[in-house]
């Protein structure tokens, strides 16, 4: 098994597991949250943020890792037996966190379980960049150390709803930073293809200012009371100028010339997603009978995470499998759920009276969206590269 085409590569296991995973998650919290019957007695709503930011997530962002770092370090890629035992880990935490949720085994031995993963796919990450002296990259590493926090304080702390939201900022800077990377490089490299003349704007001074200002957003909304008044004085402010900044530079990008090629718009699409999350943010702030917080929260959750990751998974496996870069009518309709999934979540927070059908509709899209990967790139990831 050890020798399997499945573990000659993170993307193989990881996306394939996050999607299955997050494809299960959904509507069995669903069902818990707004069934008859509790299936998850002690979870509910706090499992299902936790198992769709560090089971689904947490995965996705370890199968992009152990792809990207070899190309990053020329070193050979994380496989066999070590991958295996990391996914593993990743499994052993989900199958824990459900059997702590459902009051089958003590929360404490839940936790013991689920914490194990994140820092151990930091310490072989930090192994191979620092083997590979690529210095620059170890900042990854220190964005994904906020889901470290995040997790420790989710099973530590009596403030969850902090702990959750130092999980969901250091996933949307690390899109900032990654995304930022590589939906620029793809549609540069795609446009000169396409002998466009418009060319995306190069990293400058004013991108590193964005990142900043956006960074500096999102620790103060994961750290700030849900209470405090600096919440009219400082994050409201912070988060439309971080909005502006990141609009002003993805615009720079000309996404909108992509829209043939769906493999490169779905990227632009989603990293759309963060400034809207920080105007609607800004909005639940200075006008909290009007916007809810919750829209800000989930398009960030479900536009910008969901939306990017599986834009990202496609993708890469596509690419490192030795398939064409071409978005087939699965994929397309894997984005088409994904995106009407995040808008429905988010308009579902704005109509209280259609909130349950619409929760469900989106909760069903994501499903879709997610099974629709399985379906269309599971049997892929246990053949050989083709060449």
């Amino acid at each position: 098994m050890i020798n399997t085409p499945f573990l000659t590569g993170g993307f193989r296991p990881f996306f394939l597991l996050a999607t299955m995973w997050a494809g299960i998650a959904m509507p069995l919290s669903l069902i818990s949250m707004l069934g008859s019957g509790s299936v998850l007695p002690a979870g509910g709503v706090f499992w299902h943020a936790h198992e769709l930011l560090l089971g689904y997530a947490a995965a996705v962002i370890a199968g992009f890792l152990f792809t990207a770092i070899p190309n990053w370090t020329g070193r050979l890629p994380v496989r066999g037996g070590p991958l295996l035992a990391l996914v593993l880990i990743w499994l052993a935490g989900r199958v824990a966190m459900l059997l702590a949720a459902a009051a089958l085994i003590p929360a404490w031995l839940g936790a013991a379980v689920d914490l194990l993963f994140v820092p151990v796919i930091m310490a072989v990450a930090a192994r191979e960049i620092i083997a590979g002296k690529n210095w620059r990259n170890l900042r990854v590493l220190g964005l994904v150390a906020l889901l470290l926090l995040g997790n420790i304080a989710f099973h530590t702390m009596d403030d969850t709803w902090m702990a959750l939201r130092l999980c969901v900022a250091g996933i949307i800077a690390l899109i900032i930073l990654i995304g930022g990377r590589v939906t620029p490089s793809f549609t540069t490299n795609w446009l000169a293809r396409q002998q466009s003349k418009v060319k995306p704007a190069s990293f400058s001074r004013f991108d590193a200012v964005a990142i900043a200002v956006n960074v500096a957003a999102l620790l103060v909304f994961a750290f700030l009371p849900l209470d405090s008044r600096l919440q009219t004085y400082l994050l409201a402010p912070l988060s439309l100028l971080a909005a502006v900044l990141l609009t002003i530079r993805a615009a720079r990008w000309y996404g909108w010339h992509t829209w043939s090629e769906k493999l490169l718009v779905i990227l632009h699409i989603g990293y759309a997603f963060i400034p809207l999350g920080f105007v609607l943010l800004a909005g639940s702030i200075l006008l909290p009978g009007v916007v809810p917080y919750a829209a800000a929260l989930h398009a960030w959750t479900v536009g910008a995470i969901g939306t990017v990751t599986l834009g990202v998974m496609t993708r890469a496996t596509l690419g490192h499998s030795g398939r064409p870069l071409t978005a087939d009518r699965i994929t397309v309709g894997i984005y088409i759920c994904v995106i009407l999934a995040a808008l429905l979540r988010i308009v579902a927070t704005f109509i209280p009276g259609a909130y349950v059908p619409l929760l469900h509709s989106a909760g069903t899209l994501w499903t879709l969206a997610m099974l629709g990967f399985v379906i269309g790139y599971g049997p892929g990831m246990f053949r050989r590269r083709a060449r």
